[in-house]
């Protein structure tokens, strides 16, 4: 086995107990979600997932509608809940730019057909996960104020917007991580939930998260034993870990993780609005 090999190795043993929570906005996120929700008008278990490629691909979401192995209590609670309320069209058929998401597509793009799409599906609830391609030539200034423009119009629309940071990219680690950071200080200005993806990345495998770095040179496309691809650019898929949530395969699959880190904050607003409280702050 070579030296290369031996290190990649023993780099998919690596495992973490999975955080929902990293950089989490503040507790005002939850009265704002039910302030939200009371406006809806739509049917319940509509779930939008608006983003690029990393969205449009049937390795996110769709996997949590089969059998998920290896899951904690809390994870595999949280999927259980989610397959009970969601409808079955959210899963998989919702994909498409008719329905948000669409590959290479940017914040821009999003802002500029985020009200047809509302209009078009009228969601309970909307995943939210844009910039990758902005990073090349947007500032994290203007993707904020982009971003910013998608939530909003969700929100007025009586959609829950849930707020996703980008994944960190290879050659553009440092504007990632600015990136993640503007998706934390939209979330926090509009009072949104979080999925801190960048920051459970990070936090798994702080200095061996990209693919397409020498150390995994032996691997091809998404069968990479880490976080992201071998293009550097996408979550990674290694075939092993399909189907298995597991701590382990959690910090070797990227997508595993996202559906992982989107099924518990889900859940999280579905006990939060089915818990209703005597009366909402203002």
């Amino acid at each position: 086995m070579s030296k290369s090999l031996r290190r990649a190795t023993l780099l998919t043993s690596f495992a973490a107990p999975l955080i929902c929570g990293a950089a989490e906005p503040p507790p005002e996120w939850k009265d704002a979600a039910r302030r939200t929700h009371a406006k809806f008008t739509g049917r319940l278990g509509t779930l939008a997932l608006f983003g690029d490629s990393i969205t449009v691909s049937l390795a996110f979401w769709a996997p949590l509608q089969g059998e998920c192995r290896g899951a904690s209590p809390e994870l595999d609670r949280a999927i259980r809940r989610v397959q009970k309320h969601l409808t079955p069209e959210c899963w998989r058929e919702w994909r498409g730019p008719e329905f948000g998401n669409d590959g290479g597509r940017t914040a821009a793009w999003g802002a500029q057909h985020v009200d047809a799409w509302l209009k078009k599906l009228n969601p309970e609830a909307v995943v939210v996960l844009f910039g990758t391609n902005d990073l090349r030539d947007v500032s994290p200034d203007d993707y904020r104020k982009q971003l910013r423009t998608i939530a909003k119009r969700c929100t007025d629309n009586g959609a829950i917007a849930i707020l996703t940071t980008i994944p960190p990219r290879h050659g553009f680690a440092a504007k990632a991580a600015q990136f993640a950071e503007a998706a934390r200080q939209t979330a926090n200005e509009l009072k949104l939930p979080l999925i801190d993806y960048h920051a459970e990345i990070m936090r798994r495998r702080p200095k061996d998260w990209d693919g397409a770095a020498d150390a995994f040179s032996q691997y091809t496309d998404y069968d990479v034993p880490t976080l992201l691809a071998r293009d550097g650019v996408h979550p990674s898929l290694p075939k092993n870990d399909q189907g298995d949530y597991s701590d382990a395969a959690l910090s070797r699959s990227g997508y595993n993780l996202r559906n992982a880190l989107t099924a518990l904050k889900y859940a999280e607003m579905l006990d939060l609005l089915e818990d209703k409280p005597a009366a909402i702050s203002k």
